[in-house]
């Protein structure tokens, strides 16, 4: 499993809609300049599909992020399975408006664990700058 963390300083209401609402998805999901998220469908409930097309700005490359919700705890915890079978889940602990968010998942076996870890961090921290 891969573990990525963030303290941002917010109220937790902020962070959980920025984080849910599409309009927002495609402001802050991707881990660099070069990248950019150009569509996000987000039903956020158990079963609900989620899908996150992400692009580099130059179109020489592009993938899909999507699943479904196994667990939604509003304002508090977030489950997911993707099409590929992996899990994962981000935690949201708020205190004193301060919240800290906890993504783990699965790794995919095409990419080194690292990659994977550097990217999700990337996404994560630009979550925190986009809320802030």
């Amino acid at each position: 499993m891969i573990s990525v963390q963030s303290i941002i300083d917010a109220p937790i209401e902020k962070v959980w809609d920025l984080w849910t609402l599409p309009k927002h998805i495609v402001k802050w999901n991707y881990p660099s300049e070069e990248w950019q998220t150009i569509a996000a469908e987000n039903d956020l409930k158990i079963n609900g599909k989620f899908k996150y097309i992400m692009q580099t700005k130059d179109k020489s490359a592009a993938f899909d992020f999507e699943g479904i919700y196994t667990d939604v705890k509003v304002l508090s915890k977030i489950e997911y399975k993707l099409f590929d079978n992996r899990t994962g889940s981000i935690h949201f602990e708020e205190n004193d408006n301060i919240v800290k968010i906890t993504e783990i998942f699965e790794p995919n076996t095409n990419d080194s664990k690292s990659m994977q870890e550097q990217w999700c961090q990337a996404v994560i921290d630009n979550f925190k700058t986009y809320v802030e």
